[in-house]
């Protein structure tokens, strides 16, 4: 009977493989493509079990070509994603983000506040003055496809920014503002558009790209009418009107992480 022997070093290097497995899915999670994990993960069980537990010589050497091969085609395939990813990677170990995760909670939750109260009194006055806007909060799957169609702000939450941005002159008020780790990053975005047959007819282009992205994406996203000034908030598969008060219970619930 074979006798295994377990070191230090075999669990650290357990725990290595099982923090990049896990780094991996929080990835692709956010990219929206966890059956991609599941499929590859799957892949790699098979191709492990037929050529160190079987050792099937000839199918364990067409799995080994398949896997370099693949390898490559992945790089090739998610350029985009991997350079985002390198790039958030930076942004995290920034000294200001550092900085941030360091605070207390107290802290953080006081600086949510201040950006949803700065949201809701653009969403108020645009209201009002029957003023059409698109407002995009990121959740925790990432937005940044979509910001690359817009042009980039990175600016601090501002209710009077957000007004300028959606006024009818303004070059940026068509599409939609993009809201991310607690920053204005994007503006005249374009969104996907829904096909659902159950919106109805009176709600418009904003109201459907609103339900397109929720639809795709777990985001919250906020609509100002146009034409009656009423707020919506579409969130997965449904858009509802919503009060000033159960908009910032919204955005306080979809911006604390």
């Amino acid at each position: 009977m074979l006798g295994f022997e377990i070191g230090l070093r075999d669990i650290v290097d357990i725990l290595f493989v099982a923090v990049i497995l896990y780094e991996v899915y929080r990835l692709l999670k956010r990219y929206g493509a966890v059956n991609l994990f599941w499929g590859i993960f799957v892949f790699l069980m098979l191709w492990f079990v037929v050529a160190y537990v079987f050792t099937l010589e000839l199918t364990g050497a067409l799995f080994d070509r398949i896997v370099s091969v693949g390898a490559i085609a992945l790089i090739i395939l998610f350029q985009d994603e991997l350079r985002m990813f390198l790039s958030r990677v930076g942004a995290t170990m920034s000294i200001e983000n550092i900085q941030y995760r360091f605070r207390g909670n107290q802290w953080r939750q006081l600086q949510t506040d201040k950006q949803v109260a700065q949201i809701v009194l653009a969403c108020r006055h645009m209201s009002a003055q029957k003023v059409g806007a698109l407002i995009v909060v990121e959740c925790n799957q990432t937005l940044d496809n979509y910001m690359e169609s817009g042009e980039r702000i990175d600016s601090r939450i501002s209710a009077r920014l957000i007004e300028n941005i959606f006024f009818k002159n303004s070059p940026l008020h068509d599409g939609a503002l993009i809201v991310q780790n607690g920053r204005l990053a994007s503006a005249a975005c374009i969104l996907p558009v829904s096909k659902s047959l159950s919106i109805p007819q009176h709600y418009g282009l904003r109201h459907r790209s609103a339900l397109g992205l929720a639809e795709k994406t777990d985001a919250l996203v906020v609509v100002v009418s146009e034409q009656t000034g009423l707020i919506s908030v579409a969130k997965e598969d449904s858009i509802r009107t919503v009060t000033l008060d159960e908009l910032s219970e919204l955005l306080t619930k979809n911006m604390t992480k």
